[in-house]
């Protein structure tokens, strides 16, 4: 049985080492995450290709996700790269009019100007992800002063959070929109939104990919406490192709302690959207340095996985690590294991709603069809996709097979848990017995099934019509006529 939950992996300078790069693809990753904040367009699009060449080599499909890096909402700098150790009750000022090179022990410039019209005296900032607490003791014109209650050391241009939630800052940025222009030209599958505040920055990023002639669905990251509000977080679920757990920013902003039950919250509200979930942040952190795991580590994706998340997501593990092939194997082997628990195969999706799509509404009956009859495999003859993604809604033990000769929605399903890209030439036929019996032969090529085995195949009347899968049909693998 192939994993279900997906594995995405960060690119970076320890990917680019000889042979890095093949050997992450190798062990199992599904879609590759491209990350704005660092690099250049050059070396972007150097890496998307070297996957694309890998993928096509191999005769897979891989996605590729590209990061927008978001709002810049760090100090500046210090004299000369110094750090600082702040200790607990120093008195230490961010100051918007400082040199953005003359941080020092008691203050130091910030790259987000407006921080001081956004705060008052009581707010708690966080600094570096939490490691340097301050409590805002007075705002003078553009100069904040706090105190240290928490310390720690500091160095330049660590970011800054607002506890609760609040700063103003855009979610895109200027570098963002022309960051946007090099995803569209490296055909990006998707494109990672930064810190949306609501459902209109998500509107804003499609426009902008639309008017690029990108073609890729938003991601949009969950990282401010203000988007989990009820009506704003289901308007960015409802607008975007799926959601990132971000639990760095987004713990940071609301407390860790609150990150499990929102972790869970989010999970379900995306499943239960028909939207895509990842899972993010500091999955194997441990394994940047270390050649294995902590059992803590372990426990984190596996509750994931039992959460229902669509993907797993690693970071500096691949792209930084000292052991990124050793990061995606025990990622695989984690869920692999966590999967065979039943609670990973049970679902009540949608068992008492109505549905309003007819090809929904095939999907479905696909599912339960399959589940309850055993059946080997799910094939579904799909263009967009679609049909795939309301199947992997339903937790199921039976691996779901997108057959397309669309080749951007093959790489687009790579993030879709239990659905895996198989590729299918166009059909220049009317009869229907001759589609049904290449689409068994395509599984029977792929050692998938073998005779007697039974597949549930799902198509539409009309070839090449979005959202025209309106037929079901239960196949015998062997038998004389399909």
């Amino acid at each position: 049985m192939p994993r279900r939950t997906k594995i995405l992996a960060t690119l970076g300078p320890a990917t680019d080492k000889p042979g890095v790069l093949e050997g992450i693809l190798e062990a199992g990753v599904n879609v590759v995450r491209i990350n704005f904040s660092h690099g250049f367009e050059q070396e972007h699009l150097g890496r998307v290709k070297a996957v694309r060449d890998w993928a096509r080599a191999n005769h897979t499909y891989i996605g590729v996700l590209m990061d927008l890096q978001g709002p810049k909402i760090r100090i500046a700098s210090f004299k000369d790269g110094m750090k600082i150790e702040l200790k607990n009750g120093d008195s230490f000022a961010l100051d918007a009019d400082l040199d953005e090179l003359s941080g020092d022990q008691y203050s130091v410039g910030i790259a987000y100007k407006t921080l001081p019209k956004e705060v008052s005296a009581g707010n708690i900032l966080l600094l570096d992800d939490g490691k340097v607490v301050l409590e805002v003791n007075s705002v003078e014109g553009n100069k904040i002063n706090t105190i240290v209650i928490q310390g720690g050391l500091l160095s330049d241009k660590k970011g800054i959070n607002l506890r609760g939630g609040g700063l103003s800052a855009n979610a895109l940025t200027d570098k963002d929109k022309k960051d946007i222009l090099v995803a569209a030209k490296a055909k990006a599958d998707y494109v990672a939104l930064s810190f949306p505040v609501n459902g209109d920055d998500v509107r804003e990023t499609k426009e902008l990919l639309i008017k690029a002639g990108c073609e890729a669905g938003v991601i949009s990251k969950i990282e401010r406490a203000e988007s989990l509000a009820d009506d704003i977080i289901n308007d960015i679920i409802n607008e975007s192709a799926g959601i990132m757990v971000a639990r760095g920013d987004l713990g940071v902003e609301i407390g860790d302690p609150q990150l499990p039950a929102q972790q869970k919250r989010l999970i379900k509200l995306a499943r239960s959207n028909d939207r895509i979930v990842i899972t993010a942040t500091q999955m194997l952190e441990s394994m940047i340095t270390n050649p294995i795991p902590t059992r803590a580590e372990v426990f984190d994706v596996a509750n994931a996985v039992l959460d229902g998340t669509d993907a797993v997501m690693l970071s500096a593990e691949t792209a930084a690590g000292n052991f990124p092939e050793n990061a995606v194997k025990t990622m695989n082997d984690v869920c692999v294991e966590a999967e065979k628990n039943p609670i990973a195969k049970v679902s009540h999706h949608r068992l008492n709603e109505k549905f309003e799509y007819i090809d929904e509404t095939i999907a479905m009956s696909a599912m339960y069809a399959a589940n309850h009859l055993g059946a080997k495999a799910i094939s579904t003859l799909t263009e967009t996709g679609k049909t795939a993604m309301w199947m992997s809604r339903i937790s199921s033990n039976t691996p779901i097979y997108a057959m397309s000769d669309n080749v951007k929605t093959l790489r687009r399903v790579t993030l879709y848990r239990g659905v895996y890209p198989c590729g299918i030439e166009k059909s220049s036929t009317n009869d229907w017995m001759e589609v049904n019996s290449a689409v068994v032969e395509k599984l029977v090529d792929n050692n998938i099934v073998e005779k007697g085995d039974l597949v549930v195949l799902t198509k539409g009347m009309y070839k090449d019509k979005s959202g025209g899968t309106n037929m079901m049909k239960i196949l015998r693998v062997g038998d004389a006529n399909y």
